[in-house]
């Protein structure tokens, strides 16, 4: 037998990944089965015309052959028709819209793009965790900037806009390699919509160093509170800017793999070459059914039911936590809250295995919960460098995008937690 083959460093110094822990812990649980509330992905079905333009489009030759690298036209046309009324100017879909296999590829190709070795790229804590490995891949170095969480989010009920930025540390993250910012708005998992006068300051901060925006909007649809988009704020922060999208999160069909950016021509450009070196080309019928789901949606009221249903979700899921008196942060944005779990007591003599002991409360909170409870939730230290862990270590992430039967059954079994709490 020969030596065994050395992976790259990139993948192969890595800690067991919470999706992987989680879904250990409920297959160990006792509580069968488990109310999953962790992984962000959708408990029902598209809306009946979205699904019949999929299943449409697999009757059709062209839709089952590659698509234009770029994108199918009728989906970039679609996507420039639905966002020109928001930019209050009309998109050029050939030059400013490129289609991407997901959201995430899609910013993969925009660091791919313009992100060379030692180039510095800022984020705020906490973070979507696929940012880390996208950024560091092209060779890029990654400066956090952590939002602040409320001063009394342990002991009372917050909003996610008092989840703040302090701008003397942004400013001071900010290098003469730095090549890039990455903001998220509405937030996961804090569930902030970033306010105009923020990402006002942001964008000028960018202007004056030159500093490309990559603006992750994957959420862009479910807004409780005024929402305002950076590209949209100034020619000259629209000028730096690639907004990102996901027909996955607009449409509750997050495994068909549709995203975009939109951008100026000169951003464009590079982002989508990198795409084409990456995986040339989506999925093509689901491009044709995406673009039919932007086509018909205003005339269906989609969107304005996707929000009213979706906080009608969240404001009913989140009566448990007013009934255990567990504080919560508020979101104004996503189908994610933020829960502080501080008062809930973990009996300190708990068996947890080797791969949760070693890591930050919220880890243990999680594993506790799945196995006594019987609901999975996202520890968000996962999304926290090891020095900012202490920001999240006392908060759990519950994804609320479940039917109303799951949330009501989550519910219940979350009053279980009573007897663990302390005042």
């Amino acid at each position: 037998m020969g030596a065994p083959v050395k992976p790259a460093a990139r993948v192969a110094a890595r800690k067991q990944d919470v999706w992987s822990i989680v879904n250990e812990a409920a297959a160990a649980s006792p509580k069968q089965p488990i109310v999953n509330m962790g992984q962000g992905f959708f408990g029902y079905n598209p809306p009946e015309f979205i699904l019949k333009a999929a299943k449409s489009a697999l009757d059709r030759v062209d839709c089952n052959q590659y698509s234009p690298t770029k994108g199918r036209p009728r989906l970039k046309k679609a996507i420039a028709d639905a966002y020109s009324p928001l930019w209050g100017r009309q998109l050029n879909p050939e030059t400013e819209v490129t289609i991407t296999t997901g959201a995430n590829e899609g910013m993969l190709s925009a660091f791919m793009g313009f992100i060379e070795e030692g180039d510095e790229v800022i984020i705020f804590e906490p973070f979507f965790d696929q940012y880390i490995s996208n950024i560091e891949m092209p060779g890029g170095k990654i400066v956090y900037v952590p939002l602040h969480p409320p001063p009394k989010g342990a002991t009372e009920n917050t909003s996610a806009s008092e989840w703040t930025i302090d701008f003397a540390e942004l400013e001071a993250a900010i290098t003469p390699r730095t090549k890039m910012i990455v903001i998220n708005t509405p937030h996961n998992p804090v569930g902030k919509v970033f306010s105009r006068e923020e990402l006002l300051r942001i964008g000028n901060l960018c202007v004056k160093n030159n500093i490309i925006i990559l603006s992750d909007e994957v959420y862009d649809r479910l807004f409780y509170t005024p929402f305002t988009r950076i590209a949209t704020l100034s020619p000259e922060i629209e000028r730096l800017t690639l907004t990102v999208g996901s027909a996955g999160k607009n449409f509750y069909a997050t495994g068909w793999r549709v995203g975009w950016l939109i951008g100026p021509p000169d951003l464009i450009t590079y982002a989508a070459a990198a795409h084409t070196r990456i995986c040339y080309s989506s999925v093509s019928p689901l491009q044709e059914a995406a673009a039919v789901g932007f086509e018909e949606a205003d005339a269906n009221n989609f969107w304005e039911n996707a929000k009213v249903e979706m906080k009608g979700k969240m404001d009913r899921f989140n009566e448990i936590w007013k009934e255990l008196d567990l504080p919560f942060s508020d979101p104004e944005g996503g189908y994610f809250v933020l829960v502080n779990m501080k008062k809930v007591k973990v009996p300190a003599d708990y068996p947890f295995p080797p791969q949760v002991a070693d890591r930050p409360r919220d880890f243990k909170l999680s594993w506790f919960l799945i196995q006594e409870v019987g609901v999975a939730a996202i520890p968000p230290t996962e999304f926290y460098t090891d020095a900012n862990a202490h920001i999240g270590e006392d908060w759990l992430r519950f994804a609320v995008c479940k039917e109303d039967e799951v949330l009501e059954r989550a519910k219940e079994r979350l009053r279980e937690l009573k007897k663990y709490i302390e005042a």
